[in-house]
């Protein structure tokens, strides 16, 4: 089981009931961008591991656009707007880092910030 494939099922199905969804998210986006990160400052040595970290990073957004556009989301409609838009932006950035044309500090940077909301810890540093 890939790393992907570990954080859906963690996504979907919490290992730890008393864990909040918002935890659970944290750490989903801890995973993948602590890996993004690695991958990103070995890609010249390891393309093919930051291509994998590129696409898991894309797979958790994906999957989080399809929460955030379900009927059962109970986010405000404004934040499910906002937070789809930057779902696109990441699939969109994410093309263009791998044609060459954008760096992957974007996608860490945006999963940073993502992180401190879900931590609680909103505003800009």
């Amino acid at each position: 089981m890939n790393a992907h494939t570990q954080a859906i099922a963690a996504y979907r199905a919490p290992s730890d009931p008393g864990k909040s969804p918002r935890a659970i998210e944290y750490d989903l986006f801890a995973e993948i961008t602590s890996r993004l990160r690695r991958a990103a400052s070995a890609k010249d040595t390891n393309f093919p591991k930051f291509v994998e970290a590129l696409d898991d990073n894309r797979k958790l957004w994906s999957e989080l656009a399809f929460d955030l556009a379900g009927p059962g989301n109970l986010l405000p409609e404004s934040l499910r707007a906002q937070l789809l838009g930057l779902a696109q932006f990441t699939l969109n950035q994410t093309d263009a880092i791998l044609m060459g044309n954008a760096q992957a500090d974007t996608l860490i940077d945006l999963n940073i910030a993502i992180m401190r909301g879900l931590n609680g810890q909103g505003g800009v540093s």
